[in-house]
């Protein structure tokens, strides 16, 4: 396989999304701009080793179980069930909201493990869900610390609005994100879904760098902004004691 072979392959994996999970040969060609016949040899070739998996009526194509296999060793290898889990479901009884481990991965946040609230209504996400790290605490927490340079790459590639709340302007980003890192917590209301409620702070390796963010959320009316200093103290806290595992046994994940 050549190397021009293998960035293609990689290329069309990244448009099986949430928003987009199937695609036909011909409509991802079109969508990525190469040729049918390169994109039908390449989507059967993961078809063959599970990647992929065909509708045999739509002639679609879908992520394959290959995915939650390694999906699977990933969080094993995080530990984070062992150790992080337990921690989380605590300060989840005791801020009575649920609570997001939420992973830097170049561009995104990606939740890798929730500890759900008791609530009736509550704030949902599903596992491995990719969020842009412009949008929420949860993500902005992250981005935050990371270089400036980073910072506006990440904003050159453009801002989509997903809620009336969501920043679009650069200056009044770069501020929110200073004012963040300033503070070491982030808070926000609407940014990703209208009316929850968002409350990070960031998580670190044993180089310092920012790897990823421990979020309480729910519905906008349980924590106002005027009644967020008795949980920040409690998700500090418990982030903590995240923070020191983090920074004894995965420093390699960033």
């Amino acid at each position: 396989m050549s190397l021009k072979t293998l960035d293609n392959s990689l290329e069309l994996l990244q448009y099986f999304t949430r928003e987009n999970p199937s695609w036909g040969v011909r409509e991802l060609a079109k969508e990525v701009g190469i040729s049918h016949s390169i994109v039908y040899r390449i989507l059967s070739s993961f078809e063959k080793y599970g990647f992929l998996v065909q509708d045999p009526i739509s002639k679609k194509y879908e992520l394959g179980f290959r995915f939650i296999e390694f999906g699977q060793i990933v969080k094993e290898n995080l530990r984070l069930s062992d150790f992080v889990y337990p921690i989380m479901k605590r300060l989840a009884e005791k801020v009575e909201e649920s609570v997001f481990l939420t992973w830097l991965d170049r561009t995104d946040g990606v939740t890798v493990e929730i500890a759900e609230s008791s609530h009736k209504i509550k704030y949902e996400v599903s596992m491995g869900t990719r969020t842009p790290l412009y949008v929420g605490a949860s993500c902005k927490v992250i981005m935050a610390y990371l270089p400036r340079e980073k910072q506006k790459e990440i904003i050159s590639n453009g801002l989509t609005a997903f809620t009336k709340n969501t920043i679009l302007d650069e200056e009044k980003l770069f501020n929110d994100l200073d004012e963040i890192k300033a503070k070491g917590w982030g808070y926000s209301v609407g940014e990703f879904s209208e009316s929850v409620f968002g409350l990070g702070v960031p998580l670190f390796n044993r180089e310092n760098d920012i790897i990823a963010s421990l979020t309480i959320s729910g519905p906008e009316y349980r924590l106002p902004e005027k009644d967020l200093e008795s949980s920040l103290a409690i998700l500090q806290r418990e982030a903590e004691k995240i923070q020191q595992y983090l920074k004894q046994y995965n420093s390699h994940y960033k």
